[in-house]
């Protein structure tokens, strides 16, 4: 596999499901199951979003493996009096490629709204990182009237956002933490409008459509290349099992 077609892109958030410890040890051994993985090597972009305190620590793991870090959020502004927070100035310090932004948790755990979603990501772009912009559908719904709602949610969030790639993670919030993934039909439908979307914005160039909500090994061969990759989460908890999806590559066309 000399170079890979359509090049995938795999990511994967611990949510708030792994101690420090842990993360140090599925990050470590993440890389001894992925070295010199043949869908790495062709150009496959892997990158891990552990929680903020193990961000350090795993990107020592992850230093020189091919595997990129980054964090699941982040502040809009650079410095001042945000107790608890972190701003992507320090995130990038921290040699974070990616960070999280918008995800269906935060909108409902912290109040996040399409305001400070699109501030967040001009500060993400703006530091020079790669927006992991979380979108999707609250209700199920045809794909065609899906596609139309993240679109809107895309053209949102970077109104006044930077020139620059975004990874778009479509999770439809009826999907997430659900025992299956949207239907792989419905998947592909949106995945390629979203898709052929960001292919007509000028400053985004590079950008990928990834599927996140209950992602699982085996689904990005039934998709066919329907989206770029997958954001992973719960059925990652196996290091183990994120091989198995590079694997998969191959399917890409």
């Amino acid at each position: 596999m000399p170079t890979l077609a359509a090049p995938l892109v795999l990511g994967f958030s611990s949510k708030m499901y792994f101690g420090h410890a842990q993360s140090i040890a599925w990050a470590r051994r993440l890389v001894e199951l992925s070295r010199g993985h043949a869908a790495l090597v062709a150009g496959a972009e892997l990158f891990v979003l552990p929680t903020a305190p193990s961000i350090e620590a795993v990107a020592r793991e992850l230093r020189g493996s091919g595997i990129a870090w980054g964090a699941q959020h982040c502040h809009p502004d650079d410095a001042g009096a945000h107790t608890g927070d972190v701003s992507a100035a320090v995130l990038a310090e921290l040699g974070c490629s990616f960070v999280e932004v918008g995800h269906a948790e935060r909108r409902r755990d912290h109040g996040e709204g399409d305001e400070l979603i699109a501030v967040t990501a001009a500060a993400v772009l703006r530091h020079g990182m790669t927006p992991v912009l979380c979108i999707g559908e609250v209700e199920r719904d045809a794909a065609k009237s899906a596609a139309i709602d993240v679109i809107a949610q895309v053209d949102r969030a970077l109104r006044d956002a930077p020139a620059g790639r975004i990874v778009a993670a479509y999770e439809p919030v009826w999907a997430i933490g659900a025992a299956e993934p949207a239907p792989d039909d419905h998947i592909t439908d949106v995945g390629e409008a979203l898709r052929a979307h960001l292919q007509g914005l000028p400053d985004r160039a590079g950008s990928a459509v990834i599927y996140g909500g209950s992602a699982q090994p085996g689904q990005l061969a039934r998709l066919g290349g329907g989206v770029d990759g997958l954001f992973l989460g719960r059925f990652a908890h196996d290091p183990a099992a994120v091989v198995s999806i590079l694997d998969e590559a191959k399917v890409l066309p």
